[in-house]
């Protein structure tokens, strides 16, 4: 999985071919992170089967940001791609209900409903507990969309929380056995359900216990690349069903030019290319 985190002072040079047209200098620079990610898209996403959006990336832009951010989910469709929108959200029932508009649904109004991002999936944080995460899970599943709950992060500083013992039993153990319960009435046909889990490929070594406590939750795999993360030892987020695990590499793939040298586009899609050859294993 291709994961965009467009970096305004890092682009592909073919982003920045739109020169002065007079725009303000947001609107300029929102339309410069569209070509940019467009161009990862076209050159990595024949490897991939969904890009990740960075929604921070976009949102720090203001208002063309957001702009951007539908004009990317749109493009990963038009690339036949799924669009999962990397936003961590997570808030009391009422806000959890309004991000879940905001994602994956639309919000009634006096003039007609309103469309939100429309992605395919989203992340969610489950520190504020199971009505916090119980909005977001019926917004994912009246869209037919997925929710990856935080479990199991792949940043260094992740075991400060996650790590930590709550009545004997580690909090990543309790919040995977939050997650499988959650997503206990909402498993298809394949075994698999549209709750999954995000579970670092940084600690390879920590899969095979989630994987009992999760049975059917995808896991969407970060920390392959930049984070440290090789891609092995993942076999058993595979189990269950080879659509059981998403890994996803950014920098690694969207920065690839920058260890290899030649075209960005080129290096990308070779840098996707091996990726896919490494999960193709699994």
């Amino acid at each position: 999985m291709l994961g965009l985190d467009p970096d305004p002072a890092a682009l592909w040079p073919l982003a920045l071919g739109g020169g002065d047209d007079g725009r303000p200098v947001p609107e300029r620079t929102a339309a410069a992170l569209v070509r940019h990610c467009r161009g990862a898209i076209e050159a990595a996403g024949p490897a991939c089967v969904a890009v990740k959006l960075q929604l921070a990336c976009f949102e720090r832009l203001g208002a063309p940001g957001w702009a951007a951010l539908a004009d990317v989910r749109a493009a990963a469709r038009e690339n036949g791609l799924l669009a999962i929108a990397d936003g961590k959200r997570g808030d009391v029932p009422v806000t959890a209900h309004a991000y879940g508009q905001a994602l994956v649904g639309s919000t009634s109004g006096p003039y007609g409903a309103v469309e939100g991002l429309s992605a395919d999936a989203f992340t969610a944080s489950p520190l504020l507990g199971r009505d916090s995460l119980g909005p977001l899970v019926d917004a994912a599943a009246t869209a037919g969309a997925a929710c990856f709950v935080l479990v199991s992060t792949s940043n260094p500083g992740a075991s400060d929380l996650q790590d930590l013992e709550v009545a004997g039993v580690p909090l990543h153990e309790r919040i995977a056995t939050l997650v499988d319960s959650l997503g206990a009435d909402h498993t298809g046909d394949c075994g698999l359900s549209l709750v999954g889990a995000v579970a670092g490929a940084t600690r390879p070594e920590r899969l095979g216990r989630l994987r009992a406590l999760m049975p059917r939750a995808i896991f969407l795999l970060p920390g392959v690349g930049a984070q440290g993360g090789s891609g092995g030892g993942l076999d058993a987020a595979f189990a269950p069903h080879p659509a059981a695990g998403l890994v996803t590499a950014s920098r690694s793939i969207v920065d690839a030019h920058g260890e290899r040298g030649g075209d960005p586009a080129a290096a990308a899609a070779a840098a996707a290319e091996e990726l896919r050859a490494l999960t193709w294993n699994y």
